[in-house]
C-alpha cells in the first residue's frame, strides 16, 4: 500500500516525464501563460462539484487542480526559479506561522479569535513585504514609497471576488459602513443616481434588444452617457458585494447559484413548450410568464 508521500512523488515524477525530452509534445509546448486558462477552468469545475455536492466528481476535479500546481512547478524548475519542494516548504511555513494557537503559545478559543489572529498576522506580513520592497527601492535610488493597504490584491481575479477582497481589506482599517442600514441607504443612493442619468437616455428610453439576431435593433447611446451608466451600474454591484460581505456570503457563489437556478427553470420552461409542440420563439410573454411561475413552483419542496 503506497503512502500519501509516495503517491505525491509518483504524480511529480509523471509530470517530469511528460515534460522531458521524448515526453508528451503537447505538455512540452505549454508555458505559464498557455496554462492559465486551464487553471481558471479547473478552479470553477471544483466549485461546481462542491455546489452540486458531487463528492465522487470532486476528488477528480481536485486532482485536475493539483495538476496545475505540478505543471507550474515543473516549468519553474526547468527555468531554475523554484520547484515543487519550494512550494511545499512555503506552504508548510505559512500554515505553521499563521496558526500560532496550534503550533505556538497564542490563544484562540473560537473561530472568531482565529480570524482576528489570522488578519493581524497577514497585516504584519504585508508590512514586512512593503518594508522590504521600499528598502530595495531606496537602495536603488528611489524614494521610499508608502505601502498601500490594498497591495497584493490581484486585479485579474473575477470582479466580484476582487470587490469583496478590496472592501474587506479596507474594512480592516475601519473604512466600512457602520451597519446594514447604512448599506441599504447607499444602495438607494446609487439606484437614485442611476435613475437620474436615465433621464438623458434617448427616447423612448432603455428597451430590451428583443428577439432576433443578438445586437439587432440596439439603441444608440451617446458615449459619455454610456460611460456614466456603466460607472453607476458598477457602483450598484459594489454595494451589493458589500451587502454579501456583511452577511458573510460569497457573492461569486451566490450569483453562480442564481445563474444555475435561472438555467434550470428556463430549460424546464423550454421542455414544457416542446411537449406542447411549440417553441420559445413562437410563444408570447402571456404564455411564458405563467410557465415561468410554474417552473418556480415545481421546485418548492
Amino acid at each position: 500500500m503506497s503512502t500519501t508521500g509516495e503517491r505525491f512523488e509518483r504524480a511529480v515524477a509523471i509530470m517530469e516525464r511528460l515534460r522531458a525530452p521524448g515526453g508528451c509534445p503537447w505538455d512540452r509546448e505549454q508555458t505559464f501563460d498557455s496554462i492559465k486558462p486551464y487553471t481558471l477552468e479547473e478552479t470553477y469545475e471544483v466549485l461546481e462539484a462542491i455546489d452540486n455536492r458531487a463528492w465522487d466528481e470532486l476528488s477528480g476535479e481536485l486532482g485536475d487542480l493539483l495538476l496545475q500546481v505540478l505543471f507550474y512547478s515543473e516549468m519553474a524548475k526547468e527555468q531554475g526559479t523554484f520547484s515543487i519542494d519550494d512550494v511545499l516548504d512555503r506552504l508548510s511555513r505559512k500554515l505553521v506561522d499563521r496558526h500560532p494557537h496550534v503550533f505556538g503559545d497564542a490563544k484562540a478559543d473560537t473561530s472568531a479569535d482565529v480570524k482576528r489572529n489570522w488578519e493581524a498576522l497577514k497585516v504584519e506580513e504585508r508590512k514586512k513585504r512593503s518594508s522590504a520592497a521600499a528598502d530595495s527601492a531606496e537602495g536603488a535610488g528611489a524614494g521610499k514609497a508608502s505601502p498601500s493597504i490594498l497591495a497584493g490584491i490581484s486585479s485579474s481575479m473575477p470582479s466580484l471576488l476582487e470587490a469583496h477582497k478590496l472592501s474587506s481589506r479596507a474594512a480592516q482599517v475601519g473604512f466600512d459602513w457602520p451597519d446594514m442600514e447604512g448599506l441599504f441607504a447607499k444602495l438607494g443612493e446609487e439606484t437614485a443616481e442611476l435613475r437620474e442619468h436615465l433621464w438623458e437616455f434617448p427616447v423612448p428610453g432603455p428597451r430590451p434588444e428583443g428577439r432576433g439576431v443578438a445586437g439587432s435593433g440596439r439603441q444608440t447611446v451617446p458615449e459619455d452617457l454610456r460611460i456614466r451608466l456603466e460607472e453607476e451600474v458598477g457602483d450598484l454591484f459594489f454595494v451589493l458585494v458589500n451587502i454579501a460581505r456583511y452577511l458573510s456570503l460569497d457573492p461569486e457563489s451566490a450569483l453562480r447559484k442564481t445563474n444555475r437556478k435561472f438555467r434550470r427553470r428556463f430549460q424546464w420552461m423550454e421542455q414544457r413548450l416542446h411537449e406542447r409542440g411549440t417553441t420559445l420563439e413562437s410563444a408570447s410573454m402571456d404564455e411564458l410568464e405563467p410557465l415561468w411561475q410554474q417552473a418556480k413552483q415545481q421546485e418548492k419542496p
